[in-house]
């Protein structure tokens, strides 16, 4: 698997990145928080989501945006793949608004159906993958800070061997369920023995016979009973018809009577009604010569020639016109004052503003003036200065005049003293041990003289010849005290030319900076004299502005004061056109009062024509009324004349008979059929019984064959769970001996020294380090830095033992150390390089990425990618770097 681009739109620190990753090595580089490790992280979200960060979904957007979009494309087993996952924040929370994973074979969408196919495609869910491929920043030490048993499920997850312990597991669980269903049936089988053998003690044919016989004559019975209770129920039937048409006329003569009685109650009530109708029509008469008397008072009150409405309505109509003119008018006025009064108050605001300006000039031109004269005065100071220094670089000039040498030798002249100097001292050093160690040999050779004996050879004097040598010994060191007071004369003359010379060079080094002092001076006394001419110019035109600017200002405050005159006289107006409009307010009520009571006369008109109306109806109504009470009172005689009191009286007596003998009849037949539901049950228990006895049968020979079914599963779980375990011993253990031996090349490459020999890996995972006296070291005993190299190679190791088991079907990701220096001293980064290149060249991994703000790794990188955050908007950018490695060492 390869990153090929990568595209990140408000991620983070990003606002909008897009970058293209290529084989080899890529190194990530830029400056503590400047975003690099963001970039990464873009990726690893992009195949994981949500797992693959620690917070939540909302941290990954950029602050002040709304959503963020990750795009990733990759090649994977030689396919070619785009994923797109969008973080949208509109809402409480942040969720995944759209995951989609386009691939050669077809399209995934949504966030779980995509982090399945991307843990399907690389064999690994994203734990695994940080355990593996991506060494994140500050978990260079997680594995082996990890304990055994974490550390053994974390690889046994990466080398798929997990799998295998499930399956195990799984196998187990397996056969323990299949056993304890095993013996549930088997005492499910019991049981079914025991109650086979009780049903057939029970001899249930027999009872079966007896109880339908019984029922056979019990139901001969009910028969009979039933066709004597039908005889009785139809005599019962004609005696209660005779009855019922009886008791129909009688209810017919009570409904009359009550319907007789409603209908002249009904007569009466209208009656008394069309008399109230008749006191409110008088009244509301009076109500409407009232109005009309109160309509000719407020026509009166009015313009009006009459009470017409058209003539009251068309005068409102009138006031209202008048009224809207007058309203259109004062919004006219208002409008204007407002206009006049916001041009005065602007011309005001502009007034002081140009007032303002006029003093902020003269202000400008006061501290011109100022300046101009501090600047006079600075340059007169420079030129006491300038004439000062004039004076002094005459007077160093002088010290040369007498001089044998000129300025330009003073420097050689001096270092031509320095040097006989030094030749002369180091004569009088040579001379004075010369005649030191003289005049120790003349006072030996005097002593032994004195004792008699030779001076050179120690014998008697007598007859020496080399007695005389003495006196030669003396002359050499009058001689040599002769040499060094002309050496040390020599000293003193040429310690007094050094320092002449010391001073010619002083005076020379001093005679060159007054010149510079000189020259820097004439420079700024011509740059001072240059802008006096401007500033005097600068000051009279910001005079002449600020006189400007003031005279318009005037003119300002002038038209401010005629717009305010204006605007008074349009509130004037306003409060004319108020008075008036007041007035048409009035009068307006006044007609309006007149529409009221016309329409209060016609209100009561049209109540006495409706109750005129309701008098005539309530009148027809009644007339009515008396016709069907004629009719219902002759319906009534009729009825009480076709009644027959003889015949009712014998249905009653028939009915009574019939219903007495039907009674007896249900009580029997009760009890004959109690007596033929208990043998029907009876019998269906005893038939039941027997079909519970051969199901009781059936379930024995299927429970049977069951559980020989049971004991052979059980055993096939018991062989799978044995094998399964046995297959992940061996598994785990050949590649806890590749990852061993893996591990070591690796580690001895990158820390090649004499403190250890070797790293252990047992079975169970645990690692142990081995000094070169055979001493075990734990993981965490290591310094800082070889534990992080330590751990760079377990991964470097797993990552290799990974590639070479799979190799073909599932190509791994690419190599990402985000920061692997974080530990490590120089020494140990030029280590980590050789392991960077140690996996791309030998090991042959397709793309590794590093991200590193060290300087060091530059130059293990095929590709250079750069990352810088903008202070002010705190966004990074990223740029891939166009250079050769060299070039960028």
């Amino acid at each position: 698997m390869k990153f090929q681009r990568v595209r990140l739109e408000n991620f983070k620190c990003y606002d909008d990145a897009d970058l293209r990753l290529s084989p080899g090595v890529t190194v990530i580089h830029g400056l503590n928080g400047s975003g690099k490790s963001s970039l990464l992280e873009g990726c690893f979200f992009a195949l994981y989501g949500a797992r693959a960060i620690d917070e939540t979904l909302g941290d990954v957007v950029t602050l002040s945006a709304d959503d963020c979009t990750v795009d990733l494309w990759f090649t994977h087993a030689g396919e070619e793949y785009h994923l797109t996952r969008r973080v949208r924040t509109t809402g409480e929370r942040a969720t995944t608004a759209k995951c989609v994973l386009e691939t050669p074979t077809g399209t995934f969408e949504g966030a779980r159906d995509v982090r399945a196919r991307i843990t399907e495609l690389l064999r690994m869910d994203s734990e695994a993958f940080v355990n593996c491929a991506y060494v994140r920043q500050g978990e260079v030490n997680k594995l082996i800070n990890a304990t055994a048993s974490d550390r053994q499920d974390m690889l046994d997850d990466l080398l798929q061997l997990g799998k295998l312990e499930t399956y195990r597991e799984r196998a187990s669980d397996a056969r323990v369920g299949v056993g304890r269903v095993r013996d549930d049936k088997q005492g499910a089988l019991s049981q079914l023995d025991e109650q086979i053998a009780e049903k057939e003690a029970e001899d249930l044919h027999e009872r079966l016979n007896g109880l339908e016989t019984e029922l056979n004559e019990v139901q001969s019975d009910i028969e009979r009973i039933e066709d004597q209770q039908s005889t009785a129920e139809q005599t019962r039937d004609q005696a209660e018809s005779v009855l019922d048409e009886y008791e129909e006329k009688q209810t017919e003569l009570a409904e009359l009577t009550e319907e007789i009685d409603s209908l002249e109650a009904t007569i009466t009530e209208a009656e008394t009604e069309r008399e109230q109708l008749k006191d409110k029509l008088s009244g509301r008469k009076s109500d409407r010569e009232s109005l009309r008397a109160d309509l000719d008072e407020q026509v009166a009150a009015t313009e009006l020639d009459s009470a017409g409405r058209e003539a009251a309505t068309a005068r409102i109509d009138e006031l209202d016109e008048r009224g809207e003119e007058l309203r259109s008018r004062i919004e006219s006025q208002k409008v204007e004052a407002q206009k006049h009064s916001g041009e005065a108050e602007s011309l005001t605001e502009q007034a002081e503003d140009l007032a303002s300006r006029a003093e902020t000039k003269r202000e400008t031109a006061a501290e011109l003036e100022t300046e101009l004269a501090e600047t006079r005065e600075t340059v007169a100071e420079r030129r006491e200065k300038l004439s000062e220094i004039d004076d002094e670089i005459e007077a160093v000039e002088a010290t040369f005049e007498g001089a044998e040498i000129d300025r330009d030798g003073v420097d050689a002249h001096r270092e031509s003293v320095a040097t006989e100097l030094a030749e002369t001292r180091q004569r009088v050093t040579e001379l004075e041990t010369r005649l030191e160690n003289e005049r120790a040999s003349l006072a030996e050779a005097e002593a032994l003289l004195e004792e008699g004996k030779c001076p050179e050879c120690g014998q008697d004097v007598t007859g020496s010849p080399h007695v005389e040598s003495i006196e030669d010994d003396r002359e050499r060191i009058a001689d040599l005290e002769a040499d060094l007071a002309d050496a040390r004369e020599t000293v003193e003359r040429l310690e007094d030319d050094l320092e002449a010379a010391e001073e010619l060079a002083e005076a020379a080094d001093r005679l060159a900076r007054l010149r510079d002092n000189r020259s820097t001076v004439v420079q700024l006394i011509e740059e001072k004299e240059s802008g006096l001419d401007d500033d005097e110019e600068r000051v009279d035109e910001l005079r002449t502005d600020a006189d400007e600017l003031e005279a318009e200002a005037d003119a300002k405050r002038e038209a401010a004061e005629a717009a305010r005159e204006r605007a008074a006289e349009c509130r004037s107006v306003i409060g004319e056109c108020n008075q008036e409009h007041q007035a048409v307010k009035e009068s307006i009520a006044q007609l309006e009062a007149v529409l009221e009571l016309l329409d209060g006369i016609e209100t009561c008109e049209d109540d006495i024509e409706q109750l005129r109306s309701r008098r005539s109806q309530l009148a027809e109504v009644n007339d009515e009324r008396r016709e069907r009470l004629a009719e219902k009172r002759e319906r009534k005689q009729e009825l009480a004349e076709a009644v027959d009191e003889s015949r009712v009286a014998e249905a009653r007596s028939e009915k009574e008979r019939a219903e007495a003998y039907v009674e007896k009849a249900e009580a029997k037949l009760a009890e004959l059929r109690e007596r033929r539901d208990d043998l029907q049950s009876a019998i269906g228990g005893v038939r039941s019984e027997l079909d519970e006895l051969e199901s009781l049968r059936e379930r024995r020979a299927s429970l049977a064959g069951t559980l020989d079914r049971l004991e052979q599963l059980y055993d096939e779980a018991e062989q799978l769970q044995e094998m399964y375990g046995t297959l992940r011993a061996q598994l785990r253990q050949r590649n806890v001996e590749t990852l061993e031996r893996m591990l070591n090349e690796t580690f001895e490459l990158v820390y090649q020294n004499d403190s250890y020999s070797h790293i252990e890996l047992d079975g169970e995972y645990e690692l142990t380090v081995y000094q070169k006296d055979g001493d075990p070291l734990e993981p965490e005993q290591l310094s800082g830095g070889e534990r992080a190299l330590f751990n760079l190679s377990l991964r470097c190791a797993i990552y290799r033992l990974l590639a070479e088991g799979i190799e073909g079907s599932a190509p791994m990701p690419p190599l990402i150390l985000d920061e692997p220096t974080v530990f490590l001293d120089s020494g140990h980064v030029t280590r980590l390089l050789d392991l960077i290149e140690y996996m791309r060249d030998e090991v042959g991994v397709e793309q590794i990425l590093v991200v590193s703000h060290d300087d060091e790794l530059v130059g293990a990188a095929d590709d250079l990618v750069r990352v810088e955050k903008d202070a002010t908007t705190n966004r990074s950018r990223v740029e891939r770097v166009e250079a050769t490695v060299a070039e960028l060492v």
